[in-house]
């Protein structure tokens, strides 16, 4: 695992509440000159800890009224179903994120829709009928209390 500096800490800290905060911002906010904060933040995103930048979306705000988390059990792992499975849904809309996970249940997929029938549909008509699906459980949110999170960086400071 890479080191980092107090400055380096403060500068994700700072990113992860608003990435649009301009370099000439940063630096005065972390205490540095400009020169070496731009170069600090061009070593993190060229090293991958930086990965992007993206505006988010209120869902509801966009007429997705339906959140849920969907876990997903395979038939078998001795064949290519994971990675056809996995394949699948990338190419789904409807999924924002998607987990491999331990326990009773193969995959945990984080969904968004429009509505319960189209949340039927999705699962009954796309999501079931995928190769290698045994079977689905869902779980509707009823309310987001914190998230999607930020990245903890506490244990960076030792």
């Amino acid at each position: 695992m890479p080191q980092f500096d107090e400055f380096e800490i403060r500068m994700l800290e700072i990113l992860q509440h608003d990435g649009r905060k301009p370099v000439s911002e940063l630096a005065q906010e972390i205490g540095l000159s400009n020169t070496p904060c731009a170069r600090r933040f061009e070593a993190l995103q060229q090293a991958g800890i930086i990965k992007g930048f993206s505006a988010r979306i209120g869902r509801r705000a966009i007429g997705l009224m339906v959140e849920v988390f969907i876990q997903v059990r395979l038939t078998s792992h001795s064949d290519e179903s994971p990675e056809k499975f996995i394949a699948a849904v990338q190419r789904m809309d409807e999924v924002s994120a998607c987990w491999t996970m331990t326990g009773d249940y193969d995959f945990l997929l984080h969904v968004m829709v429009p509505s319960v029938d189209d949340l039927n549909a999705f699962v009954m008509h796309r999501l079931m009928r995928l190769a290698g699906v045994r079977d689905v459980h869902t779980q509707l949110v009823l309310q987001n209390i914190k998230g999607p999170g930020h990245v903890p960086l506490g244990h960076l400071r030792g």
